[in-house]
This record gives C-alpha cells, structure tokens and sequence, in this order.
C-alpha cells in the first residue's frame, strides 16, 4: 500500500462526538492492561508461586479475548456495533466486581475467573471498537484514524501503571524467604498477610468496575451513528471465512498481530522481574521503569502516527520490528542498567505495531470487516500463550550458549526477539504486495 498522502482530516467535524466517546474505550481497556501486568509479579509474592503460576494471570487475561472475539464478532454482526459496544462494557464491569468475592475466597483460580470475564468484556469491546473507528469516516484516512485513536489506549495504560506502582508500594514488603518463613512458623500470620495484601489488590478493581458501569450508561443513552457496511445484518459465515482464508495479507497479519502482543505483553509484563532479578531492584522501583517504558511508547504513537503520512506502513512496520529485535538482544547479551535501558527502548517500536498491522490486515475487507476483525482480536491470544511460556524459562537454571552464561531471566528473552522476526518479515513483504479489495 503507497503511504497515505492525503491532508483530509481522519477525523471530519460531522463525526468528532461519537470518535471522541469510543476512542475513550481505548484509554479504559489499556487501563485494565496494565494494571494487571504488574499483577503477576504480585501474586507471585503474595502467593508464594512459581514464575509460570503467577503468569497465569496472563494466560486468563488475555484468554478472554481469544475465546470470546468470534462470538463477539457474530454478535455484532447480528445487532449493530453500538450492542457489541454494550455487551462489552457489561462484562467488562462484572469481571471487575467479582474481585470483590475473589478477594474473599483467597483463592486463585477465583481470581483468575475475574480475569478472564472481564477481559470477555474487553474481546467485546475491541472486536466493535477497532473496526468501528475503521468504518466510522473516509476509507481513506481508515488507518491514520485508527491510529490516532489507539494513541490515546496508551494513556489508560499510563494511569493503570501508576495506580499499580501505588498498589504494589501498599503491599506487605517482606520478601518470598520472610514469607516462606512467616508460613512455616506462623500459618495464622501469613494468611493475615495475604487477606490484607489481596484487598490492596481487590479495591482497584471493584472502583474500575463502577467507573465502567458509568460508562455503559452514557453508552446506552448516546446514538451513535452507524459505521461503513453496518446495514448488512446476515451472518455469511462460511462465504466470509472463506474469502478470509483466501487472503494471505489477512491471514499473515493474523499471524503478525499474535507474534506483536505475545511481544508486547512479555516484555511489559517482565521488566519488573528483569529489573528484580538482574538488578535487585524492589517491585515498585522496578514498576517506575515500566512507566517510563510507557511514556516512550504514548511519545513514539503520536510521532509515528504523524510519519505515516509520509511513508509506506509496512515499510515503517518492518523497520521498527528490526528495531525492536536489535534492542530485544541488547537486553539479552548486555548486563547491568544498559540491558534495562535496551528493554525498556524496545517500547519505542512497539508504539505503531498494532493499529498498523490491524489498519493493513483489514484493508479492502469491505463486508467481511466484522468476522476479520475478531481473527485479529482472536490472535491478543498470542499473549496468553507465550506469557506462561517465558515464565517457564525464567524458572529454569542458567543458560550456557557458546561459553557464555546467561541468567534464565536474560535468555527468556528470546522468545520477543523471534516475535519481531515475524513482524519485521510480515511489515516488508506487505510493502510489496497490493491490496486485494473483497467482492
């Protein structure tokens, strides 16, 4: 696809009311994304758990969303995205208050059941919202426009990470040992501990849970005008996945977009056991640089966004994924706070990847939008797969390749490293290739 030159606004007047409502999604899941990043480092502690248990939270986050995107996408195919929109919220808040009864139980799997309905809810919501944004303008501002709008996701996930940095700064600082010990000597005062830090927990997300109640309401009342193709309320299944499956710019960018949030998810999820492990940092300072992780990656969406005015997507997508797997192995092979600078730049060129490899994978989709857009909300299961997998390889021992040690924690990193491969390969084959408009 040639670089969108343009100057219409991807956003036109006529539609700035509801774009400015559903971009507001954006913000609202990306605080529930990482808020919860942290968490796995929490119930690590708190539980007193293996690096693979705790990143199960992960593999029940994002779960949800690879269990319930088709559904989501049948549903709003049925009814309208307004209706996917509310079903989304629903769940969304219903996940978030079952912290409350998790809370009370003490029990994990309580905890992780939250997880997955809430981000249900979230399935929901980006199946509808993320194609809406598509349909909601010009077709040809389609991808500058959602782009724009996932600028603002990490604007929730700004505020998710300081809300965690307050939340792991209240919990218990005893160490896994003291609490090993504690358990050992006292059960009664370590089951203290643990109630008291899982309500730091629990408060959050009950309060996220009211706040999305408020905006479900404000969802109900507005109207939102319907996108591009949103008459069409047949289900065409066969005849979709068909055309679909047929469509290798599709299907690879299904492909791509796995590998993008499995490397996203493990790198955001484990810089506070990079920073712990590799540097004895305490959680909550090590926390401090995953927000500035994150305030790389809000300044490197705005500047990209602008560039791809300018420049081809997928040239600029496999330029930023080549990027990404330079600093990857400098986080791999280099020691000290400069391995932790390389992790935390790695932000830097993940800021563009997913609205570009969504925007060109949907490009010329036409009807089959809504079902092609749950397979890429379908492929946020590459986090919930890969999470649980580095988690394994943190576990281990040593690593000796060539000669050289390298700490479980520093060689689990090559599993983002082979992400970026993919998507480095997926963005400079796309800049060749013309895109293929559906009947």
């Amino acid at each position: 696809m040639s670089a969108e030159s343009s100057s219409a606004s991807p956003v036109p007047r006529s539609i700035l009311v509801p774009f400015i409502l559903v971009t507001s999604l954006f913000a609202l899941w990306g605080f529930a994304n990482d808020i919860t990043n942290p968490m796995v480092a929490a119930f690590k502690n708190i539980l007193l758990i293996s690096n693979f248990e705790s990143s199960l939270v992960q593999f029940a986050f994002y779960g949800g969303y690879c269990v319930m995107a088709i559904p989501a996408a049948l549903f709003i195919q049925k009814f309208s995205y307004k209706k996917g929109l509310l079903m989304g919220l629903f769940l969304y808040a219903l996940g978030c208050l079952l912290f409350i009864p998790s809370g009370m139980m003490m029990q994990f799997w309580a905890f992780l059941l939250s997880y997955f309905i809430m981000t249900c809810g979230l399935s929901f919501l980006e199946t509808s919202a993320n194609p809406y944004i598509l349909a909601l303008g010009p077709e040809e501002t389609a991808t500058r426009r959602l782009n724009f709008a996932q600028a603002f996701n990490p604007l929730g996930s700004m505020t998710g990470m300081f809300v965690a940095t307050m939340m792991l700064a209240d919990l218990n600082p005893a160490t896994e040992a003291e609490r090993t010990e504690i358990l050992k000597n006292s059960p009664e005062a370590f089951t203290a501990i643990q109630k008291t830090d899982l309500a730091v927990i629990t408060g959050p997300y009950a309060m996220l849970g009211m706040v999305v109640l408020v905006v479900l309401v404000i969802f109900a009342i507005y109207k939102l005008p319907a996108g591009r193709n949103e008459s069409d309320h047949d289900i065409h299944f066969g005849g979709t996945m068909k055309r679909l499956f047929s469509n290798p710019r599709y299907i690879w960018g299904v492909v791509a977009q796995a590998f993008y949030v499995g490397a996203q998810i493990m790198v955001w999820t484990f810089i506070i056991q990079y920073a712990g492990n590799e540097l004895g940092m305490e959680k909550a300072t090590a926390q401090r640089y995953n927000i500035a992780a994150m305030v790389i990656f809000v300044t490197s969406r705005f500047i990209c966004t602008v560039l791809l005015k300018y420049v081809s997507p997928g040239g600029l997508l496999g330029v930023l994924a080549t990027g990404g797997l330079l600093l990857t192995l400098g986080t791999i092979f280099i020691q000290g706070m400069t391995g932790l600078y390389c992790l935390i730049g790695i932000s830097a060129c993940m800021s563009l990847m997913f609205p570009t490899i969504y925007g060109i994978a949907l490009e010329g989709l036409r009807g089959d939008t809504k079902l092609g857009a749950a397979g890429l909300i379908f492929a946020i299961g590459g986090g919930c797969l890969m999470t649980p997998m580095q988690g394994a390889i943190m576990d281990m021992s040593a690593f000796n390749i060539g000669g050289m040690v390298l700490s479980s924690t520093r060689a689990s990193f090559f599993l983002p490293a082979l992400c970026f491969v993919v998507i480095a390969i997926y963005g400079l084959w796309v800049k060749g290739h013309k895109v293929r408009v559906a009947a």
